[in-house]
């Protein structure tokens, strides 16, 4: 049986990668786009962003995604992790301290001088893996989210 390994993301991995994304839209309750529009997006992913598999032979049991963000402090980069997620059947296998330790080590690789992400406030089990990983919750930034009509709005302003 192979070994589960943290790898940047491959072309090979968008299929695996679609289905787990879906799973995820499931998980959070939220709309999902059909995989042939997923793997569309994955095919087409903007520069600055780096994806993290946890693979399994063809299997992607995890994924974290993360953006070049600048500046940063000292006018250095970081990363913004935009998302983590393990497969439900996956869930208690390390691996998602693994995808976090893997990004820390790319992050240090380039560079960058820090992570920062956002957490759902009501998810206790989240925030307790933040906090185990020695991650500090910033309680003086406020996060803000144009979209919709709001987004249009200031568009044409």
């Amino acid at each position: 049986m192979s070994e589960t390994v943290i790898r940047l993301l491959q072309l090979a991995d968008h299929p695996a990668l679609a289905a787990l994304m879906a799973e995820m839209q499931g998980h959070y309750a939220v709309p999902c786009p059909p995989l042939d529009e997923i793997r569309a997006g994955l095919a087409a992913l903007p520069a600055g962003v780096d994806i993290l598999v946890a693979a399994k032979g063809q299997a992607i049991l995890g994924f974290a995604s993360a953006c070049n963000l600048y500046p940063g402090p000292g006018l250095k980069s970081g990363f913004f992790l935009k998302e983590i997620y393990v497969a439900d059947a996956a869930r208690g296998m390390g691996l998602g301290r693994a995808l976090m330790r893997a990004l820390a080590e790319l992050a240090i690789e380039r560079g960058h001088k820090r992570i920062d992400w956002t957490a759902d406030a009501d998810d206790a089990p989240l925030l307790r893996f933040y906090e185990g990983l020695g991650a500090v919750a910033q309680t003086k930034k406020v996060f803000y989210r144009l979209t919709g009509e709001a987004l249009e709005a200031v568009a044409k302003t």
